[in-house]
């Protein structure tokens, strides 16, 4: 999905904790989109890293502001952005890599080491109970069944209706 028809989406999900699927074509800037991007859930594909000025703060049409504060107000928003997260992730990156690396590295041992040889386990001691479970029933339920099916198989049921 292009960052247009993203742009595109947002616009018309204005409540972007709900996704909803476009149905009807979309026209953005007077070009109709692509019928797989118009039948994409909305928000879901959404790159959040990539937000743009435009996404952030939105002025109606109609509605402007003069363009010496658009255009300091788009600097700072952009430079603000790229610097916050640079030091952001000096600060933060390598512990929080640590962190993450940590927590899928126990996950992996858990289920390399444990969840699957306990799922195994369960199986086999499944396969041996079913075949314990299939002889009792063969042995004593079926004989029983099939003498209780000759015996009224000979019943027929008539239904009268009464006035």
């Amino acid at each position: 999905m292009s960052s247009h028809a993203v742009r595109c989406c947002l616009r018309c999900c204005p409540e972007p904790t709900f996704a909803r699927i476009h149905t009807e074509p979309l026209r953005c800037s007077g070009s109709r989109l692509k019928a797989a991007e118009v039948q994409s859930i909305c928000l879901l594909e959404y790159d959040y890293g990539q937000v743009e000025f435009e996404d952030v703060i939105a002025e109606p049409d109609g509605t402007h502001s003069l363009d010496g504060v658009w255009k300091l107000s788009y600097t700072t928003f952009t430079v603000s952005k790229y610097w916050c997260y640079r030091i952001l992730s000096a600060i933060f990156g390598i512990p929080v890599a640590l962190l993450w690396g940590f927590l899928f590295a126990c996950i992996s041992f858990c289920h390399i080491w444990a969840v699957v040889p306990c799922i195994k386990s369960c199986l086999i001691e499944s396969q041996c109970i079913s075949r314990i479970y299939t002889l009792c029933i063969q042995t004593f339920c079926d004989p029983f069944f099939e003498a209780v099916g000759k015996i009224f198989s000979s019943v027929r049921v008539a239904l009268r209706k009464e006035v």
